[in-house]
């Protein structure tokens, strides 16, 4: 099951590093899809950072930073990713 998470509000390329606003906590280790006209992938998170100081967790209405494997585009969804226990 996936949840909208946030939205792609910037992407630099030289890093790799999305710019997110979340609307759903995150956690480092989470595991998140990201989709938009041209992209999609899956990923674990495992780097996020809020004015270059290095987190854990955030919670909705932040912007956070986060280290992506492949190149995002303005507006993607950031979906969080939720195992079924069931």
């Amino acid at each position: 099951m996936e949840i909208l998470a946030g939205k792609v509000t910037h992407y630099f390329n030289r890093i790799s590093v999305a710019v997110v606003h979340v609307k759903l906590e995150l956690k480092t280790g989470d595991v998140i899809h990201v989709m938009g006209r041209n992209t999609e992938f899956t990923q674990k998170i495992g780097s996020m950072e809020i004015e270059h100081t290095k987190i854990y967790t955030c919670d909705p209405g932040m912007e956070i930073a986060l280290k992506v494997v492949e190149p995002v585009y303005k507006g993607d969804n950031v979906f969080k990713v939720i195992e079924n226990t069931a």
